[in-house]
Order: structure tokens, then sequence, then C-alpha cells
């Protein structure tokens, strides 16, 4: 190990309270049910005590925590909401708290969603009582309307996991209506990434299972002549038409993109020569395919080394003919090489983020000319990933899975770049030095990354980034003596630090955690 590595490593994440509904009905363990007041580990006791425990062991298998249990990432429902909200004929109900239920919501509108989203209330009585299950399945039977939907899916958040409430005894159809049942808690489901997995893969095991039992409609845009490549994992719009040019020279087209945009595409996903696994942590779905005797590639076409690997690769598992691999390199490399060559990016550049396509994105990075020295991910690291990281660690890139804010802050302050691409606190921190910072999700990942479209296509947002250090410093002079901390602002006096106050609030808040934990012993 590195110094720099044990740096990294030794930058533990501080503890925060576990991702679960905020505002569940204040409840008791045994009479009233539990609060995710409770924490983390309480709630993994109810559930399990619940019933809930299958679930549970099936999501610490697929979606590993270390190094660490706190990867920077929103709420995980988010995911498994957003793929739900993009399907045609979905309806979509969450069971959970009513706050956590609104920001869901609400965020996922803001992100662009125009669909209505089901909610089932409930109180400490009809939780603990079984009429909360009673209500769920109430509301599925008003909803599962054959003319609407072809599909319902149902979420239960942390508390309604953590009291076991038994989504797998909802009925699999109504009225020709699929039904679909997920739990997604906080103190299961590491990201919202992993989420995304979590839905996409109960899908495609209900469709396995219809494909199994007898004729399944084609999807809307009919069915490939040629053997097909399933793409796992959401990317830019773009990128599945440049994957398909990729290709066409080895006699293979691309397929549908998983998550899907509708059920019948699930079928076509299912129906295919191979699997690449563009994002690289969508256990759930492998495990499908697999189950469908298909075969899976890891990694992407992105860069030179990239595009030239995963066509071997793909073409390997294809069992397609050298000459045509060789042909397919032949067309595509050279425009790569040159796309490359006309926009390098020069500078260093530290990057993280919580969507999965880190690894990808910095082997692109690294190809254009970047220094990067370290890629934090949020994402846990698979046998599908390997590829990548062996990349990157070959390039002198340090390759940190689980990445926790503390390690991403630490790596921005030992590589100190000219650049920082990352999440939103990182990018905040960053700025507060005057150093250039851009949102990965919002103006990194929303880009074409594949093949010679990918090629450079970078460049220009990072190399105007870079130059801007000078507007950074001239905005750092401008607001000089504005304050920081307590203190931020403009003020006729300056404010005046009480360190006494915040002792003395610590102290009573440690006296009643004590207190509760005393009365629950009892």
């Amino acid at each position: 190990m590195t110094a720099l590595d044990e740096k990294i490593a030794d930058a533990r994440p501080v503890e925060a309270p576990a991702p679960a509904d905020a505002c569940a009905p204040s409840a008791s363990k045994g009479a009233d049910g539990l609060g995710c007041h409770a924490g983390k580990d309480e709630l993994k006791k109810a559930a399990v005590a619940a019933g809930k425990s299958e679930t549970l062991d099936r999501y610490a298998a697929d979606y590993p925590m270390g190094p660490h249990d706190q990867p920077q990432s929103m709420c995980p429902a988010f995911g498994s909401l957003r793929v739900g909200l993009r399907m045609r004929r979905t309806a979509t109900v969450l069971s959970g708290s009513a706050c956590c239920v609104y920001g869901l919501t609400f965020t996922s509108h803001f992100y662009g969603a125009r669909r209505t989203v089901g909610y089932v209330p409930f109180n400490s009585e009809t939780l603990v009582t079984g009429k909360l299950f009673e209500d769920i399945r109430d509301a599925v039977y008003k909803l599962a309307d054959p003319a609407l939907y072809d599909t319902i899916v149902v979420t239960n958040l942390c508390v309604p996991t953590a009291s076991g409430v038994p989504l797998q005894l909802l009925p699999k159809e109504i009225n020709g209506v699929r039904i679909v049942g997920i739990d997604v808690p906080g103190f299961g489901v590491p990201t919202h990434a992993e989420a995304k997995d979590v839905l996409a893969g109960a899908m495609l095991k209900y469709a396995r299972g219809e494909a199994e039992h007898g004729p399944v409609l084609a999807p809307r845009t009919g069915v490939s002549l040629k053997p097909t490549v399933t793409l796992l994992g959401e990317m830019f719009p773009a990128d599945p038409m440049i994957i398909g040019s990729l290709l066409e020279p080895l006699g293979l087209a691309a397929g549908p993109v998983v998550p899907t945009r509708e059920w019948r595409e699930l079928y076509g996903a299912l129906d295919c020569a191979a699997v690449a696994a563009i994002h690289p942590f969508y256990t759930a779905s492998i495990r499908e395919f697999e189950a469908a005797g298909r075969k899976i590639v890891g990694s992407a076409p992105v860069g030179l080394d990239g595009t030239a690997a995963w066509l071997e690769a793909i073409g390997a598992v294809c069992n397609v003919g050298a000459e045509k691999i060789d042909a397919a390199k032949a067309k595509f490399l050279p425009a790569i090489r040159g796309a490359l060559a006309s926009k390098p990016i020069k500078g260093r550049i530290t990057m993280s983020g919580y969507e999965g396509s880190e690894l990808i994105v910095a082997r692109l990075l690294v190809e254009s000319g970047a220094d990067v020295r370290y890629v934090g991910t949020a994402c846990p690291k698979t046998r599908w990933s390997d590829g990548d990281r062996e990349w990157l660690e070959a390039k002198g890139v340090h390759v940190q899975f689980r990445a926790s804010l503390e390690q991403d802050l630490a790596a921005f302050h030992e590589f100190k770049p000219d650049l920082v691409i990352g999440t939103t606190p990182v990018v905040q921190k960053a700025k507060e030095t005057s150093t250039p910072a851009l949102y990965f999700t919002n103006l990194i990942s929303a880009r074409p990354l594949m093949g010679p479209a990918g090629a450079g296509s970078l460049a220009q947002v990072i190399n105007a980034a870079i130059a801007g250090k000078d507007r950074f410093d001239t905005m750092s002079e401008f607001f000089e003596g504005v304050g920081e901390g307590f203190a931020t602002g403009v003020w006729e006096d300056t404010p005046v630090d009480r360190p006494e106050f915040r002792a003395e609030y610590k102290r009573r808040i440690e006296k009643e955690a004590k207190k509760r934990k005393a009365e629950e012993m009892l």
C-alpha cells in the first residue's frame, strides 16, 4: 500500500444518520412498531425479525458494503422510482413515510418525470396491525386497469420494510396487469444507482418467467434480423446508436437498453447474443441474463484501447471471426485516434461520482491526455469492473470503490488538481479554494462517451473549465472578507462565535440519547 493509499483509506466517513424515512410514525419496538429514528442497525434487526432476512441477505450479496457503507448518494429509492417513471404504461406506488414520498416525488419531477406517483399513507396502527398491506392491496386492485397499464410497481421504503410489509404476497397479476413489489430500504440498498438494478432485475425475472411459459409480444421496434447485444445501464441517448454502428461490421446489432422504456423491451433484452455491462454493478440483472444463458462482457467502447478491447471481447463471446473484428477496428480506431489527438485535454484531474460510469469516463479522460490521479465511485467493485480498474491502475490512477466524501476530499487535497469533477459537496469544496470544478452527473455523464463520437466529446467543457481558473481567483478576491462558517455573509457587526452554546447543546443531546437507551433496555 502506497502512502497515498493509506491517506485515502484513512479518510473514513463521518457518522451520519441512517438513510431512512425521516418522519415515520413515532413508534417504539414491539407494541407500536419501529420508527426510523431508531437507526440503521435497529431497522435491520426489525426487518429480519419481521421476515425480511432473505431480501436483506440478497441485497448484501448483490451490493456489498465495503470498504464502508456510507457512499455519496441520494435516497436509493430515487433510482428505482426513476426506472419505473420512465416506462410506458407503468404505474408506480410508494409505501413509506409521507415526507420521504414527498421528497422522492419532488426530486423525480425535478429530473423530468411527468407521471403521478401513487402513495398509500399509514400510521402506527395500520403499520403494525397489517392493515397497511391490506390498504396497498386495495389500492393496487383499484389501479389495475389493463387499458391504462401493463405493470404496477409497488415499492416499500425504509419503515414498511423494517415492519415486514409483505409485498411478495400481492397477486402477481390483476386483470392482466403485472404486479411487481420490491423493497428499497436505505439500510439495505447502498446507492440510488444500485436501486435501479433492484427494479430492473425484478422486472427481468418476471419477464423471463413469462417467456419461458409461452409466446410473448415482440418489442415495439420489431425483432432484429441480426444477433443483438443488450446494453446494461443508463447512458446518453446517442450512445446506443453509436454502439450499434460499432457492432454493424461484426454482423451484430444493438439490442434494448436495460432499464427499458417499455415492458415488452424486456423480452427483446433477454433474447440476445450477449450482454454488454456498460454499468458493471447491475448484479441482479446480470443474474437473470446468466439464468437465461447469456454471456456478459464488461467495460465499454470508450477511447482507443477501450474500443479495441471491447470489440474483441464482444466478437469472442458472439463467435465472430477474427477478420470481421479486425475490419471493425480498422474502420473505427483511426477515427478515434484522430479525435483524441485533435482535442487533447491538458491538466490534472480528480474525479468522483455516484452514477456508476466513473471508471469509463476516467478512461476516456486519460486517453484524451488528462493527468487523472484519482477516481472515486459510490458503486461497488465487481468482476465486471475489473478490466477498467486494472487499466486505470496501470496508468497510475487510484481507483476507490464505495468512495466516501472524506476520501474524495482527501484526494483533492493530496493532488491539488487543476480541475475537480465530482458530486455537489466535492464541487462546492473545490470552488471554495478557487479550483475549477464540474458536477459529474449533469455536465460529464450526460454526454456521448462511446466510439468516435465520444472521443473528444469532453475536451471542450473540460478545457474551458480549466481555463477559467483566473475567473475563480477574481471571484475569491471580490468576496474576500465576507466571512466563513458561522460568520458567512456581510455584517455591520461580525458575529461572535459562541462555542459554549454548541457544547451545552451537545451535552444535552448526549444526555437525551443515554436516557432513551436506558429506557429501551428496560
